[in-house]
């Protein structure tokens, strides 16, 4: 059985809500590499968006997920066009 793979998670990753919507950020790599980072956002309803281009950085990471949100706003994340009430 093979080893499950120790990640560094970046101290930018955690949850974000805007608009009464909170997703959260992940942004790892192999711990103690010096590999770029993956960010993954996952969704209340437990939806997984992956980027496929790795980052070179936490922060250009990040900042992607911010231009994300500002150009299409944090509900583009979300698979149906109404929020889901807990």
């Amino acid at each position: 059985m093979a080893k499950k793979q120790k990640l560094e998670h970046s101290e930018l990753a955690g949850e974000f809500t805007e608009d009464g919507v909170t997703v959260l950020v992940d942004i790892f790599r192999a711990a103690g590499s010096n590999e770029d980072w993956t960010m993954e956002v996952v969704t209340q309803a437990e939806d997984l968006i992956r980027w496929e281009e790795p980052f070179a950085t936490d922060r250009e990471a990040f900042d992607e997920f911010l231009a994300v949100v500002e150009r299409d706003g944090i509900r583009s994340f979300l698979d149906d066009e109404e929020p889901s009430v807990h």
